[in-house]
């Protein structure tokens, strides 16, 4: 079961190298995302992001794990088109006690780097999904 904003951003988890610590994501782009200039928001280029990081370190800890960013740093390279695919790289840079350091690229299918972000978290105990409605 994925989490409810997983929808929204077309997610599929892909795989993760534990090696590099880098997860690999897939994303559709639909309609909901975008603007009149027909590329995702600026602010919703972030969620890609966030995303891809959030399950670098989901996996490098085996599922206990989640961080809870304090802070995140985007730089936007290129347009994002509606319908495009779209490939998320997110990597641990280093995971601490204390304090955890990630980093995401987001890619065109052809390999042009889109965004990229870096953020600052802190670890947490992986939320608990609560039961589905009439469960």
């Amino acid at each position: 079961m994925g989490s409810p904003h997983s929808a929204l951003l077309g997610s599929e988890f892909v795989g993760f190298d534990a090696e590099t610590a880098t997860a690999t994501m897939r994303f559709t782009v639909n309609t909901a995302m975008t603007t009149w200039r027909g590329g995702v928001q600026g602010g919703l280029v972030a969620g890609y992001l966030d995303d891809v990081m959030g399950y670098a370190y989901v996996a490098a800890t085996d599922g206990e794990q989640a961080p809870l960013n304090l802070e995140i740093s985007m730089q936007l390279l290129g347009l994002i088109p509606v319908g495009a695919t779209i490939i998320g790289k997110g990597r641990v840079v280093r995971g601490g006690r204390r304090v955890i350091f990630l980093e995401a690229e987001l890619l065109s299918e052809e390999g042009q780097v889109l965004a990229r972000a870096t953020s600052t978290a802190i670890p947490t105990a992986r939320p608990v999904p609560p039961p589905e409605a009439g469960e």
